[in-house]
């Protein structure tokens, strides 16, 4: 059995552990947990040299902490391991990957489009997983375990993805975000379009700043999709006002 090395073990990675338990040999390693939490999950803790070194590395850490991760387990990773982040852009992440990392390394960035929580409560079938193959043929393993587990697997580029995350998840999470800090009511007197809008905010309300602020600031594209959303409402306000 294949080991598989998890760097962060916050709810995506206790997720991939959980759902990967029967198919890998697997060992956590978290710079904030101590080795009785990991152990109290059911999983076996091991120092970043050792889940560095694992046959495949799967990061699972903020993309703000990323890159300087991806540089102090590149002399670990051992020639011919498979990296894999998970992060929600692709671009910044990718360029890391492929420049930090020793050339025989295989590399797979991949974005799962959907919340740990969800897919602890409802699943993974249906759920969509975007690949973006970096480095090696590592990545057709990858989309055949994705739909060994019942995920939709799309294979696209890293540029495509961030410019389509753009639209599906920097204006979705700054309206959502903005409405959250509104506090919208639920009101009894409500459409089916405002029901979504309060299923949005419900969703979106869970996930941390911290996401937020990555998903608009190292996304390339976002800035221009939601300066347009911006100046498009305002220009619709400025008309009523005529």
């Amino acid at each position: 059995m294949k080991t598989l090395g998890i760097i962060g073990f916050g709810q995506f990675g206790r997720l991939a552990a959980a759902t990967l338990a029967d198919r890998f040999d697997i060992g956590i390693y978290d710079a904030q947990l101590g080795d009785a939490d990991i152990r109290s999950a059911g999983f076996s803790p091991l120092p970043l040299e050792k889940a560095a070194a694992c046959d495949v590395v799967l990061l699972a850490v903020p993309v703000q902490v990323l890159e300087r991760l991806i540089l102090d387990i590149a002399p670990m990773v051992r020639p011919g391991a498979t990296v894999i982040d998970v992060a929600s852009v692709k671009m910044l992440p990718s360029r890391w990957l492929s420049d930090h990392l020793p050339a025989a390394t295989h590399i797979v960035a991949t974005h799962p489009l959907f919340g740990p929580q969800s897919a602890a409560r409802d699943g993974l079938a249906g759920r969509q997983l975007v690949i973006c193959p970096i480095r090696g043929e590592q990545h057709l393993k990858v989309a055949a375990l994705g739909e060994e587990l019942g995920l939709r697997v799309r294979i696209t580029t890293a540029e495509e993805h961030d410019r389509e995350m753009a639209y599906v998840q920097a204006l979705t999470h700054l309206i959502g975000r903005s409405l959250s800090a509104m506090d919208i009511p639920d009101e009894s007197l409500k459409t089916q379009t405002y029901q979504h809008l309060l299923d949005m905010t419900g969703l979106i309300g869970n996930d941390s700043f911290e996401l937020f602020t990555a998903i608009q600031t190292m996304n390339p594209f976002a800035r221009g999709v939601v300066d347009e959303f911006v100046a498009q409402a305002r220009e619709l306000l400025a008309k009523t006002d005529t």
